[in-house]
């Protein structure tokens, strides 16, 4: 491995969503420090913060075509059952289901990744309000893009939410794309939530208040339990 090599390896990663962020923040740090040095050096503050919100760090996603893994960094927020959102359409049924929604800070990774493989059934994109993502009906009133995605049978729900300082999100797939799990799907900015609707009778293996990381974190197996039961896509 070559020196410059070596040193790149020491930095984490930075999606190319944040270039047009962090650039501005350094050009504003810039005029700051021609017009006083002590606002440059918060300016500078700000641009580090900026490079870190963008960050876009590898991750090693289990094996397992069964498992379903986190699709946000964050704090799982609350694990409960609940009807999905209207728009995922009748292939994920208007029975209540286990959701286990993450809450993504400001100071969270914000990329966010598939939680199974398997193939885009489904993608819309809902306007809405922008209440803080942490309340439980930011689920039903927020800006929000929903995902179906079919996979071995089964069918997963993921929903990006808008919150009340994320104003974009930014999808990085479309509608009958095969994504494979732990793959980049898209990015929420700036501190923002994710609900996971899992086939009715699975059970989720993580608790409130836990912190769940992309692409590794494990949400559910959907081969335990009652998922002996075959749920066939049509």
């Amino acid at each position: 491995m070559s020196v410059l090599a070596s040193v790149r390896a020491q930095f984490v990663p930075i999606h190319r969503e944040g270039y047009p962020f962090i650039g501005a923040f350094a050009l504003a740090t810039l005029v700051l420090f021609i017009v006083w040095s002590p606002l440059g050096w918060l300016g500078t503050l700000g641009a580090a913060w900026c490079a870190f919100f963008f960050r876009d760090p590898p991750r090693v996603t289990p094996i397992g075509d069964r498992l379903v893994v986190s699709p946000a960094d964050g704090r799982v927020s609350l694990v409960t059952n609940a009807v999905p959102p209207r728009e995922l359409g009748s292939s994920m049924g208007e029975r209540p289901v286990p959701r286990v929604s993450i809450f993504m800070s400001v100071f969270d990774c914000h990329v966010n990744r598939s939680p199974a493989s398997g193939r885009i059934e489904r993608m819309v994109y809902t306007p809405g309000k922008f209440f803080n993502a942490d309340l439980d009906k930011a689920s039903e009133d927020n800006e929000r893009n929903s995902l179906v995605i079919a996979c071995g049978g089964a069918r997963i729900g993921v929903v990006q939410i808008a919150g009340l300082v994320a104003r974009r999100i930014v999808p990085f797939v479309r509608e009958g794309n095969v994504v494979s799990a732990g793959e980049r799907i898209g990015m929420i900015r700036f501190g923002s939530r994710l609900d996971v609707y899992l086939p009715e009778g699975v059970t989720p293996l993580v608790a409130e208040g836990q912190t769940a990381i992309a692409g590794e974190t494990v949400l559910a197996d959907l081969g335990a339990g009652d998922m002996a039961r075959v749920y066939r896509v049509s």
